[in-house]
């Protein structure tokens, strides 16, 4: 059987008059062809296994590459016009592969090079930021979103009259998704505990919300009044009570954010706004901004500092959220979108096809992922994409991001190594499309929310699942969690002893102390019986 195998695409990172794509100081594209690399697993006969990394560059444009299943021999066609042409989505063959945990984290498809890119340029803008907040803010936003403002913050009015003016479908639909996502965040607040270690020994663990946040929702290619809900109904159900918001402003709407996005922060309360996008919004919940006097006489608050920092974004956003860790709080490195979907031949390739496609739509570096042990639902899947791609209202968004280093199909040997895969690609959004999906769910442990059967796709959680869907991204799902409750909140221990509860450990305290050479911390619990 051959299954064809598209060239990538550019891959290129465009920058955006918004954050799904803003670069601070510089245009990344890559003009023309690229040379993929192949990756440090082998295939079939030795040859490379990731056949998308063949040297295009080699190649003319028009070229499409084949994968013979049976020898892994890689075929090009060079008679394959490009334009009108099949939708580029990579294969990746792992069947002959025994890598395992770093090694195999090593060879997942990720967008790196952009990543690094990321580090140096948000690095370079907090530098600058430090040295003028406010100036930085406003030049920026100038800059990227052509707009001047005088100050970011967005009059409380103009909230009232978003909410007045919103439509009323989606005012409905706005109102469900808070009400199922806040009976989840209530449900999963955890419970304060005490314990008594004996007469007169209690310790206790509450649970303390912090005083102040800063929420980050993404704006620009789409608009995201549901991350506004996923960001704002946790900290509320958590019991913080200063909640300031940031969505980057729209040229199209006098320089403030969406007006269903400020319609959705009247909704829920929030009269703290403020029109401000990219990294540059992470550094300003972080340090904080200056008040500054209005063009009509009238004087914007300063922006306090925040202790916490949530939300999505692009690279740039989640790269900002990184560094500013240690100085605030943060959620995850909840950075572009990825789906991973691991299916068996029993999947639906319409239904797994739709799926990648509505996360590619986010942006040209989302990464769509299938991970499979059926050839023949991968060819099936690309003709579904073939299909379904150039319907869709952001075609060339979504073929870039399909055709780009992050997304393609990964061929395993069985589901036991589909599951290793998956948990080394700790996706973001992972669905299960296969025999006995909640039990294969259960056996995964590294993702950020886990979509069990073909009728829970990733578009019900990014609405009104309940769940969350601010989650991490990039492999951080292996030690982060989706944004819930606990993100808010801080376990503060309290240690309650009276005399004789003293008393009764006195000689542990002596023992211990002294074996650490550490006498001072014995005496400060003799001195009280002596």
């Amino acid at each position: 059987m051959v299954f064809p195998l598209r060239r990538t695409g550019s891959g290129a990172f465009h920058d955006t008059p918004d954050d799904q794509g803003r670069n601070p100081f510089a245009t990344l594209r890559e003009p023309g062809r690229r040379r993929v690399t192949g990756c440090a697993l082998t295939g079939r006969a030795g040859r490379p296994a990731y056949h998308g990394g063949v040297n295009d560059a080699a190649a003319p444009a028009s070229a499409r590459t084949t994968l013979d299943a049976a020898s892994g021999d890689v075929v090009r066609d060079d008679a394959h016009e490009a334009t009108g042409g099949p939708v580029a989505f990579a294969v990746q063959d792992l069947r002959d592969s025994a890598a395992t945990g770093a090694d195999l984290r090593a060879v997942m498809p990720r967008a790196g090079a952009i990543a690094k890119d990321a580090t140096a340029t948000v690095t370079a803008l907090f530098e600058r930021f430090q040295a003028a907040p406010l100036a930085t803010v406003l030049e920026m936003t100038e800059q990227f979103d052509g707009v001047w403002l005088d100050h970011p913050r967005v009059p409380e009015e103009q909230l009232d009259e978003a909410l007045a003016r919103l439509d009323p479908q989606v005012e409905q639909a706005l109102r469900t998704a808070i009400d199922r996502v806040r009976r989840f965040a209530e449900a999963t607040r955890p419970a304060d505990t005490e314990v008594m270690m004996a007469d007169g020994a209690r310790v206790a663990n509450r649970w303390l919300p912090v005083s102040r946040v800063g929420l980050y929702v993404p704006g620009g290619l789409a608009v995201y009044p549901s991350s506004l809900v996923m960001n704002v109904v946790p900290a509320q159900a958590a019991g913080v009570t200063s909640i300031a918001l940031a969505s980057p402003p729209q040229k199209a709407f006098g320089g403030r954010p969406h007006p269903t996005i400020l319609a959705a922060a009247a909704m829920l309360g929030i009269r703290e706004v403020y029109a401000m996008g990219g990294a540059q919004a992470v550094a300003a919940f972080a340090w904080g901004l200056p008040g500054a006097e209005r063009a009509d006489g009238s004087t914007a608050a300063p922006l306090p500092a925040v202790d916490v920092i949530t939300g999505p974004g692009n690279v740039f956003v989640a790269t900002a959220k990184r560094l500013v860790r240690g100085r605030v709080g943060i959620d995850s490195e909840a950075g572009t979108t990825e789906i991973a979907i691991l299916a068996d031949e029993t999947a639906d390739p319409r239904f797994v096809a739709a799926d990648l496609i509505s996360q590619a739509e986010h942006d040209p570096n989302a990464a769509s992922v299938l991970i499979t042990d059926s050839a023949a639902l991968v060819d099936a899947v690309r003709t579904a994409l073939d299909e379904l791609v150039p319907a869709t209202r952001h075609a060339q968004r979504v073929a870039t991001a399909l055709g780009g280093p992050q997304s393609g199909a990964l061929l395993v040997r069985d589901l036991d190594q589909g599951i290793a895969v998956c948990d080394a690609y700790a996706a973001e959004h992972l669905e299960i499309h296969t025999r006995d999906a909640a039990g294969v769910a259960a056996r995964i442990r590294n993702a950020g929310a886990v979509f069990v059967g073909p009728w829970s796709p990733v578009s019900l959680g990014d609405y009104c699942a309940g769940s969350n869907h601010v989650l991490p991204t990039a492999g951080t799902a292996a030690y982060s969690s989706a944004l819930n409750t606990t993100t808010f909140l801080k376990a503060v221990q309290y240690i309650d002893y009276g005399r004789e509860g003293l008393a009764e450990v006195a000689p542990v305290v002596r023992a211990l102390a002294d074996a650490e050479d550490l006498p001072a911390h014995g005496d400060a619990v003799d001195i009280r019986f002596a």
